[in-house]
This record gives C-alpha cells, sequence and structure tokens, in this order.
C-alpha cells in the first residue's frame, strides 16, 4: 500500500470522526431528549403550575424516582411515577379531601402526579422553600430531617451533602439537581 493511500485513509477516518462530532454536537438536544425524555408534560405542567413548583424539578425528581415508569414499585412499597408510599397517599388524600382513595391509584400517572406534587408543594411550605430540605424529605423522611437539622447531623446547606446520614437520600438529592439541570436546558427554553 502506498504512502499516498495510508494517508488519505487516515485523513477519511479523521474526517468521518471530526463529521460525526459535529453532527452529535449540533443534534445534542435532540440526543439529549432521547435520553431524558419528558411523558407526561402537559400533567406535570398542570400540577406544577398549581402548587406554584418548578416542572422541571418535578420531571427530575420523577425521572430520578420512576424514569417515569407508572408501575414502578420500590422494595419499600412505593407506587409510580413519584413513588409515593401508600401511607403518604392516603394521609395526602384526606389532607387534599380527595373522597375516594385507594393505593392503585397511584399507579395511575395523573393521580400519582396529583398526590406527588401535592406533597412537594406541603414540603416546601414546611421546610420554607428550601429546595434542598424538600428534596431530602422527599426521601427520607420529613421527620428524620427535622432530626439531622435539629442535631446538628445536616446542616441542611448545598454544599454539605456528604453530611446526610442516608446514603440512598445524599444520592436521591444529587441525582434530582443534575436531572433538573438536564430538565431545564433540553425542555426550559
Amino acid at each position: 500500500m502506498s504512502l499516498h493511500l495510508k494517508r488519505s485513509k487516515g485523513f477519511k477516518v479523521r474526517l468521518f470522526f471530526f463529521i460525526l462530532t459535529l453532527l452529535a454536537i449540533l443534534n445534542i438536544d435532540h440526543l439529549g431528549r432521547l435520553i431524558y425524555p419528558f411523558p407526561y408534560r402537559e400533567t406535570v405542567m398542570k400540577y406544577a403550575a398549581s402548587r406554584g413548583l418548578d416542572p422541571y424539578l418535578v420531571a427530575a425528581v420523577i425521572k430520578t424516582e420512576s424514569n417515569f415508569n407508572p408501575r414502578a414499585t420500590s422494595r419499600r412499597g412505593a407506587r409510580g411515577l413519584m413513588q409515593v408510599m401508600p401511607e403518604t397517599g392516603t394521609w395526602a388524600a384526606q389532607k387534599m379531601g380527595l373522597s375516594y382513595y385507594h393505593p392503585d391509584l397511584l399507579f395511575d400517572p395523573e393521580f400519582n402526579i396529583r398526590i406527588g406534587t401535592w406533597y412537594l408543594a406541603d414540603l416546601y411550605r414546611a421546610f420554607d422553600r428550601d429546595t434542598i430540605l424538600v428534596l431530602a424529605a422527599y426521601n427520607g423522611g420529613q421527620g428524620n430531617v427535622q432530626k439531622w437539622l435539629e442535631q446538628q447531623r445536616w446542616t441542611g446547606e448545598k454544599s454539605k451533602l456528604d453530611q446526610i446520614p442516608f446514603a440512598e437520600t445524599r444520592e436521591f438529592v444529587r441525582k434530582v439537581l443534575w436531572n433538573y439541570q438536564v430538565y431545564r436546558y433540553l425542555y426550559g427554553r
């Protein structure tokens, strides 16, 4: 094989990868939307707006909790898109004044988002609109977060997430914050 053909083949390979990289960069939004879809967007937008929540934060919670699988069930029994515990669903439905509630309704996307966003908004009221505390409480429990703060086990600061006693809650908060940035970038414009 001549030196000219080797150089030509190397150039073609480099050109191919350059074009592939350029296409990926130019299509980043499209690729991002494939990896970070936003099903149930209208429902999320409706309930987030009615509760004064950021819809992209709600989407990030759903992505983190269930990856938008309405039939998701955790080892502990949390159900649906926003992974609401049946007991939390019962309590929230009573507080919301709903006349009918059954835990199986948590598998219904609209009902789950309705209950889950109500619960998030309730946590925002309880934690003075502090998103970090709200996310920690959503995953680790409101009572636990209050106890960690009172006992000074965690300052409640974003920069001190490593102080959160529950590893699952630490990772949940980190993942939701990452997913929130992605959803805001991809869908918030």
